[in-house]
């Protein structure tokens, strides 16, 4: 990657909307070109897709919380079951797994606590877990998408 892809990543990363024409402009590179080396960014995997990024008060899902859990069982058969339990619920936006004294930690988001209650007893119905920890976001203050090109 040079620094002409780096441009045009950072930009399709606030704009994936803009149009060639004006995206060549910005980078000076004519149009056919600037095309050819953003397909080269999706054929290489620097591209994964395009997604709109929907406002989350707009569709009632307020509350952020993070989950944080910490477990005895570590099997295959558990750590299998517990993934596929998370991962299917749909409240759960982001999913990892940790070192330290914390085994995975999770984002939800919910449009109320009552409705986060229901989520959390969907899931201790569905997995055994040991500790649950779970920690209400009072406000946010950095949400992006956008990656930092100064490591490539």
């Amino acid at each position: 990657m040079n620094e002409i892809d780096k441009k045009i990543l950072s930009i399709l990363q606030v704009n994936a909307d803009i149009p060639i024409t004006e995206l060549s402009k910005k980078i000076n590179l004519s149009a056919t070109p600037c095309w050819a080396r953003i397909n080269k960014l999706y054929k290489q995997g620097y591209i994964k897709k395009k997604v709109a990024v929907v406002d989350r008060l707009k569709i009632n899902l307020p509350v952020i919380v993070f989950v944080q859990i910490r477990t005895s069982q570590h099997s295959m058969n558990w750590s299998k079951k517990f993934i596929k339990a998370v991962t299917e619920m749909e409240e759960v936006v982001e999913f990892y797994r940790l070192s330290g004294t914390i085994d995975y930690i999770f984002k939800v988001l919910v449009p109320s606590i009552d409705k986060y209650n229901e989520f959390y007893k969907r899931l201790t119905d569905k997995i055994d877990l040991s500790e649950v920890t779970s920690n209400f976001s009072m406000e946010e203050i950095k949400c992006t998408s956008n990656l930092s090109l100064n490591y490539t």
